[in-house]
């Protein structure tokens, strides 16, 4: 079951696409959904980062990832503050008035 879902990740392949050899891909789909769900997959990441950090096998350092640290709405290019600006068609011309 854990290469099948290993196997989908790596090759990013279709559920659908799954070799037979992992068995009929509802099956794995379906078991990948539930271990997310049931919160197994957290368990396990948990368990393993215990286990590597008690064999002293991890070298803690800073790691930023953008789905933890996200940009503030305003940093996506949003307007500045500040009037418009003058929609170059539309502004009356700044040269002399006729009489």
């Amino acid at each position: 079951m854990i290469d099948a879902i290993a196997f989908k990740f790596q090759t990013g392949t279709q559920w659908v696409h799954l070799p037979e050899k992992y068995g009929n891909w509802r099956g794995v789909y379906n078991r990948l959904r539930m271990w997310a769900v049931d919160g197994t997959w957290e368990r396990v990441f948990t368990a393993l980062m215990a286990q590597a950090d008690a064999d002293e096998d991890l070298a803690w350092a800073v790691s930023v990832d953008s789905t933890i640290v996200r940009a503030h709405q305003h940093a996506a290019g949003a307007r500045k503050k500040g009037p418009r600006p003058a929609n170059r068609l539309t502004t009356p011309s700044a040269g002399p008035a006729a009489d």
